[in-house]
């Protein structure tokens, strides 16, 4: 009859294994780390789990379970960091960025992905924590910066890019209002750079972000050339504001349909 192997020995290779890995664990992971097969492997991870030592995120994809850590406890402490694994290419932007370029002092919940990678639905729950996922050419990723969380290199949009991102699609960055306060907040940057909003506004190549970031930037008091850039650009056709508000209101200088609110505030601060 075989030797079963033993608690310790199952939790020292699982040690090992950790210690290899980034904050998530796949097949190609155990293999690698202890110089076995994909197929042994599998089932070393199945074991794992049975034995609530592991928890299944994705299919071919674990977490570590904590040993202080319920069974009914959620594992992923920090969502940010399954980025890379189910999304890449991609990065984290919109909301997500801004909050930590510091550009808001609102929370948002939701982790905000941007991803060339085909993925089912645009609103996802992963192990407890909500992802907002937004489709985007392989070419229109850029503007990135990498980042550490824990053992996990991930990207995420540079202050330009993430202001950017939010004005081609307001609700990435929590509605047009939100997304104006965290334009104001760029301006304030020491980093802050009108050319490089409009070297990325033209490489997105929609019209709509120079329609929107002109208006705002004119609402802002900001940068005057930043205002003349953008008037500059303006393509043919009206754009809502914010896609997801009504928008009676027509502001022919901007090209843009207003909100009612919006069209009394539009030559103030």
């Amino acid at each position: 009859m075989p030797k079963l192997a033993s608690p310790a020995s199952g939790r020292s290779r699982l040690t090992i294994v950790l210690r290899n890995s980034g904050d998530l664990i796949t097949v190609e992971a155990v293999a690698r780390a202890l110089g076995i097969q994909h197929n042994k492997a599998a089932r070393l991870l199945a074991r794992w789990t049975e034995q609530s030592w592991l928890r299944r995120v994705r299919r071919g994809l674990y977490a570590p379970v904590p040993l202080t850590s319920a069974s009914d406890e959620q594992v992923l402490d920090d969502p940010w960091t399954i980025v890379p694994l189910l999304f890449e290419p991609g990065y984290v932007g919109g909301a997500s960025a801004a909050q930590h370029w510091d550009l808001t002092e609102q929370v948002f919940r939701s982790v905000f992905v941007f991803t060339a990678r085909h993925v089912r639905g645009r609103e996802q729950t992963i192990q407890g924590s909500p992802f907002v996922v937004t489709h985007l050419a392989h070419d229109k990723i850029f503007g990135t910066r990498a980042l550490w969380r824990g053992k996990t290199r991930i990207q995420v949009s540079d202050p330009a890019r993430t202001i950017i991102d939010m004005l081609n699609a307001p609700a990435t960055g929590g509605g047009i209002r939100h997304v104006s306060e965290c334009l104001k907040a760029y301006f304030a940057r020491g980093d802050a750079s009108a050319e490089t909003l409009i070297e990325y506004a033209e490489r997105l190549g929609n019209g709509a972000v120079f329609k929107r970031l002109g208006f705002l930037t004119e609402r802002l008091d900001g940068p005057i050339s930043l205002v003349m850039a953008c008037a500059a650009r303006l393509t043919q056709g009206a754009v809502k504001l914010d896609p997801a508000l009504p928008s009676p209101k027509f502001l022919r200088q901007w090209r843009l349909r207003l909100p009612e609110r919006w069209k009394a505030e539009a030559h103030g601060p």
